[in-house]
């Protein structure tokens, strides 16, 4: 079941801000829980470091999908594919602006950041 009140924000390659094998174990036990999970989160939003898991090369692209599959919208950041040049290797979610980032946060009652 989506949760239309609650967004997720990603903003690392990863979970937390330890050393980056932590970082990927954390984000890749939490969107498998998250998968495993009833309910869930309207969206997930993709910005700075975070553009980095929804791309070609990114362990999480079978995670990432499944929860796509469930309904999840995963919006991720153009400026930030652009700036990482990363813009033609994505490989789950849709490219959205910045507009379409804050839009789904002030529609969300609950902002989550992970």
């Amino acid at each position: 079941m989506i949760n239309s009140n609650t967004v997720i924000l990603v903003t690392n390659n990863g979970m937390g801000t330890g050393p980056q094998d932590l970082q990927l174990t954390l984000i890749e036990k939490y969107l498998e829980l998250l998968n495993q999970h009833d309910e869930l989160p309207y969206a997930i939003c993709f910005y700075t470091e975070g553009v980095r898991l929804v791309v070609e090369g990114s362990p999480m692209l079978e995670q990432l999908r499944a929860l796509e599959a469930r309904g999840v919208r995963l919006i991720v950041c153009s400026t930030c594919l652009d700036y990482f040049g990363l813009t033609d290797k994505l490989k789950a979610g849709i490219v959205g602006g910045m507009t379409d980032i804050m839009e789904t946060m002030f529609k969300a009652e609950k902002v989550i950041s992970v």
